[in-house]
Protein backbone atom coordinates (compact mmCIF):
# COMPACT_ATOMS: atom_id res chain seq x y z
CA UNK A 1 0.00 0.00 0.00
CA UNK A 2 2.07 2.89 -1.26
CA UNK A 3 1.16 6.50 0.61
CA UNK A 4 1.70 9.88 -0.62
CA UNK A 5 4.35 12.25 1.18
CA UNK A 6 2.06 14.83 2.47
CA UNK A 7 0.24 12.06 4.26
CA UNK A 8 3.09 10.77 5.72
CA UNK A 9 4.70 13.80 7.05
CA UNK A 10 1.39 15.05 8.07
CA UNK A 11 1.49 11.78 10.91
CA UNK A 12 5.01 12.37 11.46
CA UNK A 13 3.62 16.00 12.91
CA UNK A 14 0.72 14.28 14.33
CA UNK A 15 2.86 11.93 16.50
CA UNK A 16 5.35 14.81 17.15
CA UNK A 17 2.58 16.97 18.57
CA UNK A 18 1.13 14.14 20.77
CA UNK A 19 4.51 13.16 22.00
CA UNK A 20 5.18 16.68 22.82
CA UNK A 21 1.13 16.81 24.71
CA UNK A 22 2.73 14.18 26.51
CA UNK A 23 5.71 15.61 27.66
CA UNK A 24 4.23 19.01 28.57
CA UNK A 25 1.18 17.27 30.46
CA UNK A 26 3.88 15.24 32.38
CA UNK A 27 6.20 18.30 33.02
CA UNK A 28 2.73 20.41 34.14
CA UNK A 29 2.28 17.20 36.63
CA UNK A 30 6.02 17.37 37.73
CA UNK A 31 5.59 20.96 38.88
CA UNK A 32 2.08 20.70 40.29
CA UNK A 33 3.31 18.45 42.72
CA UNK A 34 6.70 20.22 43.27
CA UNK A 35 4.99 23.01 45.04
CA UNK A 36 3.10 20.50 47.07
CA UNK A 37 -0.58 21.76 44.96
CA UNK A 38 0.15 25.00 45.80
CA UNK A 39 0.88 26.02 42.50
CA UNK A 40 -2.22 27.22 39.95
CA UNK A 41 -1.88 27.67 35.97
CA UNK A 42 -0.64 31.22 36.33
CA UNK A 43 2.74 30.65 37.86
CA UNK A 44 3.02 26.48 36.08
CA UNK A 45 2.58 28.91 32.89
CA UNK A 46 5.32 30.73 34.03
CA UNK A 47 7.76 28.21 35.50
CA UNK A 48 7.89 25.98 32.68
CA UNK A 49 7.39 28.60 29.46
CA UNK A 50 3.93 27.33 28.69
CA UNK A 51 0.89 28.94 27.30
CA UNK A 52 -1.33 29.81 30.71
CA UNK A 53 -4.84 28.28 28.70
CA UNK A 54 -1.87 25.36 27.70
CA UNK A 55 -1.59 24.15 31.16
CA UNK A 56 -4.99 25.01 32.45
CA UNK A 57 -6.28 21.90 29.64
CA UNK A 58 -3.72 19.88 30.82
CA UNK A 59 -4.41 20.33 34.64
CA UNK A 60 -7.87 19.20 34.09
CA UNK A 61 -7.73 16.86 32.38
CA UNK A 62 -5.33 15.07 34.80
CA UNK A 63 -7.55 16.75 37.47
CA UNK A 64 -5.19 19.12 38.75
CA UNK A 65 -7.01 21.51 41.22
CA UNK A 66 -4.54 23.65 43.31
CA UNK A 67 -5.34 24.88 47.28
CA UNK A 68 -7.34 27.38 47.15
CA UNK A 69 -7.27 30.21 49.60
CA UNK A 70 -10.02 31.18 51.83
CA UNK A 71 -11.80 33.93 51.62
CA UNK A 72 -9.37 37.06 53.05
CA UNK A 73 -10.98 37.90 56.79
CA UNK A 74 -8.97 40.19 58.50
CA UNK A 75 -8.44 39.62 62.45
CA UNK A 76 -9.02 41.69 64.83
CA UNK A 77 -6.16 43.57 66.90
CA UNK A 78 -6.17 44.80 70.79
CA UNK A 79 -5.28 47.87 70.63
CA UNK A 80 -7.22 48.65 73.95
CA UNK A 81 -4.15 50.67 75.45
CA UNK A 82 -3.26 54.42 76.17
CA UNK A 83 0.33 54.10 74.56
CA UNK A 84 1.09 56.93 71.74
CA UNK A 85 -0.56 55.91 68.26
CA UNK A 86 1.61 56.66 65.12
CA UNK A 87 1.10 58.08 62.26
CA UNK A 88 0.12 56.02 59.12
CA UNK A 89 3.42 56.72 56.52
CA UNK A 90 2.73 54.60 53.96
CA UNK A 91 -0.40 56.90 53.01
CA UNK A 92 2.04 59.40 51.57
CA UNK A 93 3.11 58.28 47.78
CA UNK A 94 6.44 59.95 48.73
CA UNK A 95 7.07 57.64 51.74
CA UNK A 96 6.66 53.97 49.08
CA UNK A 97 9.59 51.91 49.10
CA UNK A 98 11.83 52.10 45.75
CA UNK A 99 14.90 49.87 46.88
CA UNK A 100 14.74 46.50 49.50
CA UNK A 101 14.79 48.00 52.80
CA UNK A 102 12.83 50.85 52.91
CA UNK A 103 9.37 49.74 54.13
CA UNK A 104 8.72 46.67 56.01
CA UNK A 105 5.43 45.67 57.35
CA UNK A 106 4.51 43.49 60.47
CA UNK A 107 1.99 41.82 61.76
CA UNK A 108 0.67 38.38 63.96
CA UNK A 109 -1.59 35.60 63.40
CA UNK A 110 -2.65 32.81 65.72
CA UNK A 111 -1.89 28.89 64.45
CA UNK A 112 -4.04 26.23 66.03
CA UNK A 113 -2.92 23.40 67.86
CA UNK A 114 -4.26 20.28 68.02
CA UNK A 115 -4.65 19.71 71.65
CA UNK A 116 -7.34 22.78 71.02
CA UNK A 117 -4.83 25.55 72.37
CA UNK A 118 -2.85 28.45 70.13
CA UNK A 119 0.55 29.29 68.96
CA UNK A 120 1.49 32.86 67.66
CA UNK A 121 3.52 33.53 64.51
CA UNK A 122 4.92 37.17 63.88
CA UNK A 123 6.18 38.57 60.87
CA UNK A 124 7.95 41.50 59.18
CA UNK A 125 8.13 41.54 55.55
CA UNK A 126 9.60 43.89 53.10
CA UNK A 127 6.91 45.68 51.11
CA UNK A 128 9.31 46.24 48.04
CA UNK A 129 10.36 42.47 47.44
CA UNK A 130 8.11 40.62 49.32
CA UNK A 131 10.62 39.12 51.32
CA UNK A 132 9.63 37.55 55.23
CA UNK A 133 12.85 39.27 56.74
CA UNK A 134 12.02 38.21 59.97
CA UNK A 135 9.85 36.14 62.00
CA UNK A 136 9.16 34.48 65.44
CA UNK A 137 6.85 31.76 66.66
CA UNK A 138 5.62 31.41 70.19
CA UNK A 139 3.43 30.19 72.84
CA UNK A 140 1.94 33.67 73.66
CA UNK A 141 0.82 36.84 72.31
CA UNK A 142 3.90 38.95 74.53
CA UNK A 143 5.78 41.89 73.22
CA UNK A 144 8.87 39.98 73.27
CA UNK A 145 7.71 37.67 69.96
CA UNK A 146 7.62 40.63 67.84
CA UNK A 147 11.17 42.06 69.32
CA UNK A 148 12.63 38.44 68.46
CA UNK A 149 11.40 38.34 65.20
CA UNK A 150 12.38 41.76 64.14
CA UNK A 151 16.09 41.74 65.81
CA UNK A 152 16.01 38.66 63.13
CA UNK A 153 15.92 41.42 60.75
CA UNK A 154 17.95 43.39 61.99
CA UNK A 155 20.98 41.14 62.21
CA UNK A 156 20.95 40.09 58.73
CA UNK A 157 20.97 43.59 57.81
CA UNK A 158 17.68 43.48 55.77
CA UNK A 159 16.29 46.78 57.10
CA UNK A 160 17.79 50.37 56.04
CA UNK A 161 18.82 53.22 58.65
CA UNK A 162 15.79 55.23 58.81
CA UNK A 163 13.28 52.67 56.90
CA UNK A 164 9.72 52.43 57.93
CA UNK A 165 8.36 49.46 59.54
CA UNK A 166 4.67 49.69 59.68
CA UNK A 167 1.93 47.32 61.91
CA UNK A 168 -1.79 47.71 63.40
CA UNK A 169 -2.20 49.25 66.51
CA UNK A 170 -1.87 46.06 68.62
CA UNK A 171 -0.27 46.31 72.42
CA UNK A 172 3.06 44.47 71.16
CA UNK A 173 3.85 47.34 68.89
CA UNK A 174 3.38 50.24 71.52
CA UNK A 175 5.83 47.81 73.95
CA UNK A 176 8.24 49.75 75.11
CA UNK A 177 11.16 46.86 74.09
CA UNK A 178 10.10 47.01 70.37
CA UNK A 179 9.95 51.09 70.59
CA UNK A 180 13.51 50.92 71.75
CA UNK A 181 14.32 48.45 69.37
CA UNK A 182 13.25 50.88 66.38
CA UNK A 183 14.83 53.67 67.71
CA UNK A 184 18.69 51.70 68.39
CA UNK A 185 18.39 51.64 64.39
CA UNK A 186 16.73 55.31 63.61
CA UNK A 187 13.59 53.63 62.69
CA UNK A 188 10.82 55.81 61.89
CA UNK A 189 7.49 53.83 63.28
CA UNK A 190 3.92 53.44 60.86
CA UNK A 191 0.56 52.49 62.42
CA UNK A 192 -2.64 51.31 60.21
CA UNK A 193 -5.55 53.71 60.60
CA UNK A 194 -8.24 52.91 63.22
CA UNK A 195 -10.41 50.21 62.39
CA UNK A 196 -8.57 50.11 59.14
CA UNK A 197 -7.18 46.49 59.15
CA UNK A 198 -6.42 46.73 55.04
CA UNK A 199 -3.84 49.55 55.67
CA UNK A 200 -1.42 45.82 56.27
CA UNK A 201 -3.05 43.88 53.81
CA UNK A 202 0.39 43.03 52.25
CA UNK A 203 1.03 41.09 55.57
CA UNK A 204 -3.11 39.81 55.84
CA UNK A 205 -2.25 38.50 52.92
CA UNK A 206 0.87 36.63 53.25
CA UNK A 207 -0.82 34.51 56.05
CA UNK A 208 -3.51 33.22 54.04
CA UNK A 209 -1.02 32.22 51.95
CA UNK A 210 0.77 30.74 54.71
CA UNK A 211 -2.31 29.26 56.21
CA UNK A 212 -3.66 27.92 52.99
CA UNK A 213 -0.52 26.34 52.31
CA UNK A 214 1.17 24.77 54.69
CA UNK A 215 -1.59 24.47 57.45
CA UNK A 216 -3.64 22.14 54.92
CA UNK A 217 -5.09 20.24 57.63
CA UNK A 218 -6.08 23.32 59.83
CA UNK A 219 -3.49 22.39 62.95
CA UNK A 220 -0.02 22.09 64.20
CA UNK A 221 0.88 18.59 66.57
CA UNK A 222 3.11 20.95 68.63
CA UNK A 223 4.63 24.67 69.46
CA UNK A 224 7.83 23.17 67.84
CA UNK A 225 5.91 21.46 64.88
CA UNK A 226 4.93 24.98 64.12
CA UNK A 227 8.08 26.40 64.61
CA UNK A 228 9.95 24.16 62.26
CA UNK A 229 6.98 24.02 59.61
CA UNK A 230 7.66 27.79 59.75
CA UNK A 231 11.03 27.95 59.15
CA UNK A 232 10.93 25.26 56.14
CA UNK A 233 7.97 27.11 54.74
CA UNK A 234 9.83 31.03 54.85
CA UNK A 235 13.40 30.35 54.50
CA UNK A 236 13.07 27.28 52.09
CA UNK A 237 10.09 27.93 50.45
CA UNK A 238 7.84 31.53 50.48
CA UNK A 239 11.47 33.56 50.12
CA UNK A 240 13.20 31.69 47.76
CA UNK A 241 11.18 29.64 45.25
CA UNK A 242 7.16 30.88 45.42
CA UNK A 243 6.52 33.04 42.27
CA UNK A 244 5.04 36.05 43.21
CA UNK A 245 2.92 38.30 40.67
CA UNK A 246 3.41 41.49 42.40
CA UNK A 247 7.04 41.05 41.65
CA UNK A 248 7.34 39.87 37.99
CA UNK A 249 6.70 36.07 38.67
CA UNK A 250 10.04 35.82 40.64
CA UNK A 251 11.01 34.62 44.19
CA UNK A 252 11.71 37.28 46.46
CA UNK A 253 15.02 36.29 46.84
CA UNK A 254 15.62 36.47 43.14
CA UNK A 255 14.62 39.72 42.88
CA UNK A 256 16.06 41.49 45.21
CA UNK A 257 19.26 39.29 44.33
CA UNK A 258 18.91 41.20 40.39
CA UNK A 259 18.10 44.09 42.00
CA UNK A 260 21.17 43.80 43.98
CA UNK A 261 23.75 43.46 40.67
CA UNK A 262 22.37 46.86 39.53
CA UNK A 263 18.92 45.83 37.00
CA UNK A 264 17.29 48.31 39.08
CA UNK A 265 15.65 49.51 35.95
CA UNK A 266 14.56 46.50 34.47
CA UNK A 267 13.20 44.85 37.79
CA UNK A 268 11.30 48.08 38.53
CA UNK A 269 9.21 47.81 35.15
CA UNK A 270 8.85 43.93 35.46
CA UNK A 271 6.93 44.51 38.42
CA UNK A 272 3.94 45.75 36.60
CA UNK A 273 3.84 43.76 33.60
CA UNK A 274 1.85 40.93 32.77
CA UNK A 275 2.91 37.49 32.18
CA UNK A 276 3.74 37.56 28.64
CA UNK A 277 5.94 40.50 28.33
CA UNK A 278 7.45 39.55 32.42
CA UNK A 279 8.38 36.13 30.43
CA UNK A 280 10.17 37.82 27.61
CA UNK A 281 11.55 40.83 29.66
CA UNK A 282 13.33 38.52 31.89
CA UNK A 283 14.73 36.66 28.98
CA UNK A 284 16.07 39.85 27.14
CA UNK A 285 17.52 40.75 30.49
CA UNK A 286 19.63 37.91 31.84
CA UNK A 287 21.67 38.43 35.46
CA UNK A 288 24.38 40.71 34.72
CA UNK A 289 26.80 38.51 36.91
CA UNK A 290 26.63 35.41 39.40
CA UNK A 291 27.41 37.02 42.31
CA UNK A 292 25.88 35.35 45.64
CA UNK A 293 22.94 37.56 47.70
CA UNK A 294 24.33 40.34 49.93
CA UNK A 295 22.92 39.15 52.79
CA UNK A 296 21.69 36.23 54.50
Amino acid sequence: MKVSRSCYYGWLERRAAASKRSEDANRVKKCFYFHSRRYGSRRIAVELGLGRFLVRRLMREQGLVAIQPKRFRPQTTDSRHNALISPNLLKDAENHPKAPGEAIVGDITYLRLINGLFCYLAVFQDKFTRRIVGWAVAETLEAEMVVAALAMAFRRGLIKRNAIIHTDRGSQYVSKDYRDLLGLHDIRQSMSGKGNCYDNAQAESFFSRFKTELVEGGVFESVGQARSEAFSYIEGYYNRIRLHSGIGYLSPIEFERRWRIDDQTIMSEVISQPVKQTRAMLASNPPRNNRPETHP
